[in-house]
């Protein structure tokens, strides 16, 4: 994901205070210890989750709750037109446990 330029503090603010409700549809949905990483110098967010199945926090987008984090996040990120996050996905080249 692509975080606008000057916008990392707005980022972390409402990330802070992200909704009750959104944060317990992702546990009841498999998704848990979410960490998301910025380079500041591309400011390119990289997210990590552990997910119980297959689904992660971006298979849930047809949901109101979701679709209205995305909307509210859509002025400070890069967006499809329906204001989710655009998303690269990445090759796993290594993991260790």
């Amino acid at each position: 994901m692509r975080l606008k330029p000057g916008c990392k503090e707005e980022y972390r603010k409402r990330h802070q205070a992200i909704w009750p409700e959104l944060q317990q549809l992702l546990k009841d949905n498999g998704v848990s210890d979410y960490t998301i990483f910025l380079d500041e110098e591309t400011n390119i967010l990289f997210g990590v989750q552990q997910q119980a199945g297959q689904q992660s926090s971006q298979d849930l987008g047809t949901l109101p709750i979701v679709q209205r984090w995305w909307a509210f996040m859509a002025d400070i990120m890069d967006t499809n037109p329906d204001n989710s996050p655009v998303t690269t996905p990445l090759e796993e080249v290594f993991h260790m446990e």
